[in-house]
């Protein structure tokens, strides 16, 4: 994420010197001028803030304030529908994702008792709603635009649906770059809880796992962020932590290739109608090593502009790189490495959508910093779309020398449901 532009304090200016002579009528002069200026600004100080308290205690701001704030805490984002929300749902700016397993002796039963608790109280959550059992339900009244998205996993499918997993639901391939840890690895079931505002998303995660830990044990939870809500305009690209733009190539939700990329095609099918697939990496950004980099070295390993994105080939964000174009020397201006060329398929039917986050933790070892990216990706079909490019990244991508994967889970995302329903309904239903 770019740095911040901040203004440093100011030092504190010289004070006047003092003058030597006790008597001198200049320097009481100057002494008296000082006090009164001391004490005129303290009194102006005074009134500013009972000015600021008369505004505070009338309740409401001043209309001008009022009009460029925007209330985004009330936002909602609709709960109920074919497909779950939290997917093409424009990203929020703060994410949890919590992968619980099954307790033992947990049956079919029980997990669709679950899976209707769960949905009941998501739904009510996302509306500003307090949950069923809700000791502080007035937390829950500032949705800020709160999605819940379920994800099963393959234990789930083994208590509830046998025989039923799609065949792209296991562990991905062991890939070189690879250092998993099981922290952060597998899962039976997947809450996916995004929102505008932290407090919001704590609440909820509390909530849903309230209503889990009958069923459930919790595997592990891992939680990112994005740019705060109204700092950037909307529709504008991420910044991941090593200051890239992030996703530039991601279709657009809505459209004709978010579709095919997502929910499948005739030739490309998801597993079930309106649903998909969710592939979860937790990926180490070394930014401790990644500053011993210059910044022409840094757009060589990206293949794009630090400063919006563009490919070294052209000048904005989207322009279409040309990986035949050299430099003077006659060596791609694009290179064969970098993570632009690794990551773009020959096959257009090998794409993804991404909605990813950061995360940002205490360092635990030698380095000032343990960051790095929940890369969140979704796809019709893991095996045909996600894999392939992730095999070619393992091969050759120069950014593996600054980023290691240590987490991964796979998840289908099964379709969205509506009042009467629960998500997960179509796993008890009669094949």
């Amino acid at each position: 994420m770019s740095p911040r532009d901040v203004e440093p304090a100011g030092a504190p200016e010289g004070r006047p010197e003092e003058p030597t002579g006790a008597g001198s009528a200049a320097g009481s002069s100057q002494g008296v001028r000082r006090r009164n200026l001391l004490l005129g600004g303290a009194a102006a100080g005074v009134g500013a803030l009972a000015a600021a308290g008369t505004q505070l205690v009338g309740g409401a701001p001043s209309s001008s304030v009022a009009a460029e704030t925007p209330d985004n805490g009330a936002g909602t984002v609709p709960f109920f529908g074919a497909r779950q929300a939290g997917i093409g749902t424009a990203a929020q700016a703060h994410g949890a994702f919590v992968a619980l397993d099954l307790k033992p002796g947990i049956v079919a039963a029980g997990v669709k008792s679950l899976l209707k608790l769960l949905t009941s109280d998501a739904a009510r959550l996302t509306q500003g709603e307090g949950a069923l059992a809700d000791t502080e339900a007035e937390l829950a009244f500032r949705p800020a635009n709160l999605t819940v998205t379920f994800g099963f996993g393959p234990g789930l499918f083994r208590v509830a649906a046998p025989g039923r997993a799609p065949s792209w639901l296991r562990p991905l391939p062991k890939f070189g770059i690879d250092r998993l840890v099981k922290e952060y690895s597998g899962g039976d079931l997947l809450l996916q809880i995004c929102a505008d505002d932290p407090l919001t998303v704590a609440h909820a995660q509390r909530m849903l796992l309230k209503d889990s830990r009958s069923f459930t044990t919790v595997r592990w939870v891992q939680q990112g962020f994005r740019r705060a809500y109204g700092t950037e305009k909307p529709g504008t690209t991420m910044r991941n932590l090593f200051g890239q733009v992030d996703g530039t190539a991601n279709p657009a939700p809505g459209s004709e290739s978010f579709e095919r990329v997502v929910f499948g095609d005739g030739t490309n099918r998801a597993w079930v109608e309106n649903g998909t697939s969710l592939v979860l990496r937790r990926i180490s950004m070394n930014l401790d090593k990644w500053d011993e980099l210059d910044r022409s070295g840094r757009e060589e390993s990206v293949g794009r502009k630090l400063s919006n994105g563009a490919p070294l080939t052209g000048a904005d964000e989207h322009d279409e790189p040309d990986f035949k174009a050299l430099n003077p020397v006659g060596f791609p201006v694009i290179a064969d490495f970098s993570h632009l060329r690794r990551a773009r398929p020959e096959d257009p039917s090998q794409r993804i959508f991404r909605r990813a986050f950061n995360y940002d933790v205490p360092p635990g070892g030698p380095g000032v910093s343990d960051s790095g990216l929940l890369f969140a990706s979704f796809q019709a079909d893991v095996d045909r779309q996600f894999v392939p490019i992730q095999k070619r990244l393992d091969d050759l991508d120069i950014l593996n020398q600054w980023t290691t994967p240590v987490g991964s889970a796979v998840f289908a995302i099964p379709p969205g449901c509506g009042p009467d329903g629960f998500v997960g309904e179509g796993l008890f239903a009669s094949a």
